[in-house]
């Protein structure tokens, strides 16, 4: 391992932009197909518009071990049907890492699964801390009104694999009921 000089950078806290990001990736709706149960409504919305899901901010560091990758995500609020905004949920590459949220401002949740279906939600407000474990997939939900913005901070070598989410799902949705977020299975779930 190269010897690497100590850095800083700024953020803010209510927007997540990290000043002098090393990336910065956007999801819009059209890359999220597969990831909500109204295929209706998402075909309606993208047929006229395209809306921002979520943004992220990165800071890069060698991808090896020993090294700590620190990002920020805004998750903007809405709805696909009853469904909220989330982003896409991913295991890691490699599984044994795990990965540390702490929320800046916003509502929302973390879903988190197992290869074998085991599901938990913890709940994401301002000044939250969330630890995902490693071997659990996890997606993040705004169920707020204002975007949901959050730190996530996880091994270099960490990696992520989002193809076995697009693939399965996950056993849970949080979507609107009567004007509040309720956990429900996920009808369309298979277990590997």
């Amino acid at each position: 391992m190269k010897l690497m000089k100590p850095f800083g950078k700024q953020f803010n806290l209510t927007t997540g932009v990290i000043d002098g990001a090393d990336n910065h990736w956007t999801r819009y709706l059209k890359e999220m197909r597969g990831m909500y149960q109204d295929r209706e409504v998402l075909n309606e919305i993208m047929n006229s518009d395209n809306p921002l899901i979520y943004e992220v901010y990165e800071v890069s560091v060698p991808e090896e071990a020993g090294q700590l990758i620190q990002c920020t995500s805004i998750i903007y609020p809405g709805k696909i049907g009853k469904e909220y905004y989330m982003t896409k949920g991913h295991y890691h590459k490699k599984k044994s890492c795990a990965e540390v949220y702490l929320c800046f401002s916003g509502q929302g949740y973390v879903l988190l699964q197992t290869e074998d279906g085991e599901c938990e939600t913890v709940e994401m407000k301002k000044e939250a801390f969330v630890y995902v474990p490693p071997y659990w997939a996890h997606r993040t939900i705004n169920v707020g009104k204002e975007p949901l913005v959050f730190t996530g901070v996880y091994p270099a070598e960490a990696g992520h694999n989002y193809g076995s989410i697009e693939k399965v799902g996950f056993a849970k949705i949080i979507v609107e009921e009567q004007g509040k977020p309720v956990i429900k299975r996920n009808p369309n779930f298979k277990v590997k």
